[in-house]
């Protein structure tokens, strides 16, 4: 083997070997297919949780379908489906197929059609087409108006004629192909930048984000270090019924030298969004409450929530003597403000809502406040810009790709016209607008009749 021979090896390897495998369209379907199963995956497995939630809800024994347990979870990465190395290798691979098929086959596509612009110059050349006819004592100048009442674009060198119209429905399946990259495109940089996090902040509260629990390899310059968020209120509206209509949470985003430089009311399903980073209102709970025995300062106790069966309430223990000898348990299970008082054998011995007061072993207990925490979901993306630029493209290069893309080819020699013509789509349109030119011809030049028509 030549010098030369070994540098083009690998060039020829390329593409001869390689591409035509990435081309193909069986193993395109077969990419799609092995993305969309562990996207969905993805969907249905809780993502990003902690390995005692995995234990919890996928256990040994039994195994769910018989196999899948928190183990084989979280060894296959199936709690992070979106960020593992085998679904990013998915995706770029799918990428190089589509690529290798734009270049090896749409791109050529367009050339091919470039090179149909030439005129046909011999009459045995219209006999290839599905739809011909050929008018003797006729000429080329009757083509063209009706051409133009149709809105072709014409081409004409002398005696000879080529018309199109609908040339973007060739455009469409390029369009369609760059789309589908963009879109794979922003989802590798949303799983190589990205991260997710959260936070249970109490009202009143100042926090920057440090709970991440999802992030990809690339996403630290996107944790925000420079600003910081403070929650100036926390608040939920109830129904008549007791049931939770809605919770809000007044969020200031201030800079390093604690300047409120953005603020917003948020609620579920409407964010706060900072410099690319998004803040959910996600979920709940109770942080602490604050109390007055007799006529003492007010007094803060954290509040811990207490698992059991059904639903959520919230507990702490209040001492009522200095050396903790004696004291009763408060719990809650909202921010509505009724709690239920248990002295130290378990046993009920009062209710009472937050701004009133009670006694208790001799001691007038008021309840001053109760504070409830925000739970914020957190998330930056750098790689939903593209996508959405994806999807847009997506969709226009759908809808051009529904367009009929339409040639008629004319050729006048001998006294004769010749007509030809195809199209990509809409076949039975196109045969009906033919054949209507066809009959004004005919009626133009009523000594003329077609001498051959070709149809399918």
């Amino acid at each position: 083997m030549t010098f030369t021979e070994l540098v083009n090896a690998p060039k020829r390897y390329l593409k001869k070997e390689l591409l035509p495998v990435l081309a193909d369209l069986r193993l395109a379907i077969v990419l799609l297919l092995a993305i969309a199963v562990f996207s969905i995956a993805g969907t249905i497995i809780e993502q990003g949780q902690s390995v005692q939630f995995y234990q919890a809800n996928y256990p040994e024994k039994p195994a769910l379908f018989g196999f899948l347990t928190w183990k084989v979870l979280l060894t296959a990465g199936l709690d992070h489906v979106y960020r593992t190395w085998w679904y990013l290798a998915l995706l770029i691979l799918f990428g190089a197929s589509l690529t290798a098929c734009t270049f090896t086959r749409q791109l050529p596509a367009l050339r091919w059609f470039s090179r149909t612009w030439n005129f046909y110059s011999q009459p045995r050349q219209f006999r290839k087409f599905a739809l011909s006819a050929e008018f003797p004592k006729a000429g080329i100048d009757q083509l063209l108006p009706l051409l133009e009442q149709r809105k072709y674009k014409i081409f004409q060198d002398g005696d000879k004629l080529y018309a199109h119209k609908g040339i973007v429905g060739r455009i469409g399946p390029i369009v369609v192909h760059a789309a589908m990259l963009l879109i794979l495109l922003g989802g590798i940089i949303g799983a190589m930048t990205g991260f997710i996090a959260q936070e249970m902040v109490p009202s009143g509260a100042t926090f920057q984000i440090d709970n991440v629990t999802d992030a990809g390899i690339w996403a630290a310059p996107q944790i925000p270090k420079d600003w910081s968020v403070k929650v100036n209120r926390f608040w939920i509206d109830y129904l008549p019924t007791g049931e939770i209509d809605q919770f809000y949470s007044d969020l200031s985003v201030l800079d390093q030298n604690g300047k409120e430089v953005d603020r917003k009311t948020i609620h579920v399903n409407e964010p706060l969004k900072h410099k690319g980073v998004t803040l959910y209102q996600a979920d709940w709970s109770i942080a602490a409450i604050q109390v007055r025995l007799n006529n003492s300062p007010v007094l803060q106790s954290p509040m811990a929530r207490i698992d059991q069966g059904s639903g959520r309430i919230w507990g702490t223990w209040l001492p009522l003597k200095p050396d903790m000898s004696d004291g009763v348990s408060l719990v809650a299970k909202d921010l509505q403000g009724l709690l239920l008082v248990y002295d130290m054998d378990g046993k009920l011995i009062a209710t009472v809502r937050k701004g009133m007061a009670v006694d208790v072993k001799g001691l007038k207990l008021s309840i001053v406040d109760l504070i409830g925490s925000t739970g914020l979901q957190i998330k930056a993306d750098p790689g939903i810009p593209i996508v959405y630029l994806g999807f847009g493209l997506l969709m226009l290069g759908v809808i051009m790709s529904y367009v009929s893309h339409s040639q008629i080819w004319g050729l006048e020699k001998d006294g004769a016209i010749y007509i030809g013509g195809r199209t990509n789509r809409a076949q039975v349109t196109f045969e009906r607008e033919f054949l209507g030119i066809l009959e004004a011809i005919d009626q133009g030049k009523s000594e003329s009749t077609p001498t051959q028509l070709a149809q399918t």
